[in-house]
Formats: C-alpha cells, structure tokens, sequence
C-alpha cells in the first residue's frame, strides 16, 4: 500500500484550488532570486509553470523551444535577464498579478 505522492501532483492540486498559494508561489520565486538564491527560485518557477500555463503555451507565448526552457528552468539552468522577465511576465499575465517589492532591513544589520 502506497502512503506517499508525488509532491508534483500535491503542488498542481493546491494552484489549482486556492489563488494565495500560486501568487505566494511566484512571489516566493522571485523573492529567492532577489536574495541570491536563483537554483531553488528556478525550480520553483518550473513547478509554478508546470502547475499552471505549461511549457508549451510559454514556449509560444516566448517564441523559444519548449525544451530551452525547461533547460533556463533547471537547477543548472543560466536563463539570461531578458528571458528570466518574460518568463515571469507571462506567469503574472496568464495568472492575474501584479508584483510589488519591498524592501526590508537585513538580518545582519538589525544584529
């Protein structure tokens, strides 16, 4: 008997039924590449694409192959600047949001 999922299905479950979670999710992303975090941030973009518009309507939306994209979304990935803001310029377009940043004081500077 099988007690475990694969926590891709999880993931595509809860963006599907609750908003919050897929705007914390991308919002999350970005926060991670704003903090030097940029192989965890593009793993979470990945699964944020898989769950939601898919490689190939991003793949079309971009005018870039599906598999590229898949590449720039990989752990090892190097997307370039300009693919990494249209990349999430159609997930906030295709999802409903808007980004605002903020910025706060350090952990560092508050010691």
């Amino acid at each position: 008997m099988n007690f475990t999922r694969d926590y891709k299905q999880t993931i595509n479950e809860r963006v599907n039924k609750d908003p919050a979670f897929m705007a914390a999710m991308l919002d999350e992303a970005i926060t991670l590449f704003l903090n030097e975090e940029p192989e965890v941030a593009r793993l979470v973009l990945r699964d944020l694409v898989n769950a939601t518009v898919g490689f190939e309507t991003l793949a079309l939306e971009l005018k870039k192959p599906s598999k590229s994209l898949h590449r720039m979304l990989s752990a090892r990935g190097n997307p370039t600047m300009d693919n990494l803001t249209k990349i999430i310029g159609v997930l906030r377009k295709q999802l409903g949001l808007d980004i605002e940043v903020h910025t706060t004081p350090s952990r560092a500077a508050q010691a």
